[in-house]
């Protein structure tokens, strides 16, 4: 189950304390996103000139990518405090105005998945954002009253996984939105590296460059999977980390060559050898792997989509010639046929 993958990009517990331990705290430390960095770099630089808060911002993408690593390094590049917390743990209303009321002036708060905040929630954040206040009901039935409390600047940054799930109104109140793309294998290469000289890992070029190959384009994975390599590693080859010893402790750990681990090619491989490659629907999908519909659709799916193995089509799920090749299958007799119809 998804809970237990190992290629899974969500936070999981053991992450938490090697990730604080190698995130870095700066821009120049921050490897990828050259676009978002130099944005971020002249609003950042404008602001300071002005000894003005920054503008409110919204990071997207991908879990793993570094939306709560950007997050504090805004907050470091300008010389504030961050408060950090997400949008399933504000509640109600009287939450969030507990919070704002405590930030200092050119605070910066980050917000979690902050498409899960209910509406209510929202309607408090809007004058926040917007005005810098907010409002409070004083008393209840017919002697109730609203009072408004003004808020120092603080500056937001909301970060979320589902932009389209993002209410409009709130989306249009952040004054920078930036997608975060996945990581080249270069990229991730350099992450590798700077994560294994934290860590004390003894390492050379080809076997980190073997780790970032096979990282889904996700820093979160790339460094977890470094965690694994070294532990074999330090068992089975005296704790250095060459390519040859990278691809055994990854192959021992079921990732392939491409980032596809077991429940990938479980994925593949039942469309494969019981649909014919599909077209076959979601839910039957789900039926035949043991996996949840929802999990099959938001976690599996869009990796091996975005390598071409998968499509989507109004009838189904179908595999790519693509698909055939790696897993080493012969596509059977009128599939190809069958996929240029359905495209």
């Amino acid at each position: 189950m998804m809970d237990d993958r190992f290629m899974n990009s969500s936070f999981l517990a053991e992450d938490s304390a090697v990730e604080q331990t190698l995130r870095p705290h700066t821009l120049r430390d921050y490897v990828g996103q050259k676009a978002v960095k130099d944005s971020l770099e002249i609003y950042i630089q404008a602001a300071l000139s002005r000894h003005d808060a920054l503008d409110h911002i919204l990071l997207y993408g991908p879990p793993g990518l570094g939306k709560t690593t950007l997050a504090c390094i805004v907050a470091s590049e300008m010389g504030q405090n961050i408060r950090v917390t997400s949008g399933p743990a504000i509640e109600r209303p009287g939450d969030l105005a507990s919070i704002l009321s405590n930030l200092n002036a050119g605070d910066v708060l980050f917000i979690d998945e902050i498409h899960r905040l209910s509406r209510q929630v929202e309607e408090v954040l809007y004058p926040a954002m917007e005005d810098y206040a907010i409002d409070i009901m004083i008393g209840k039935g017919p002697t109730a009253r609203s009072i408004r409390v003004d808020l120092p600047k603080f500056t937001l940054v909301g970060a979320t996984t589902r932009a389209g799930q993002l209410s409009a109104p709130l989306r249009d109140r952040f004054g920078m939105l930036f997608r975060l793309e996945m990581y080249t294998p270069e990229e991730l290469s350099r992450i590798v590296e700077r994560s294994a000289g934290i860590l004390g890992v003894d390492a050379d070029a080809e076997g980190l460059l073997e780790i970032a190959r096979r990282s889904r384009g996700t820093p979160r994975i790339a460094n977890r999977m470094l965690k694994r390599v070294r532990d074999y590693a330090e068992v089975k080859a005296g704790g250095h980390i060459s390519r040859d010893v990278a691809r055994e402790a990854l192959n021992m750990l079921d990732v392939d060559e491409l980032g596809l681990d077991k429940v990938d090619r479980n994925v593949l491989g039942c469309m494969m050898d019981k649909f014919g490659g599909g077209p076959v629907g979601l839910d039957t999908l789900a039926a035949t792997t043991g996996e949840d519909a929802v999990t099959i659709e938001d976690v599996y799916e869009p990796y091996l989509m975005q390598l071409g193995f998968l499509m989507r089509t109004p009838r189904g799920r179908i595999c790519t010639p693509a698909a055939w090749a790696h897993m080493k299958k012969s596509m059977p007799a009128g599939a190809e046929a069958q996929l240029r119809m359905e495209i």
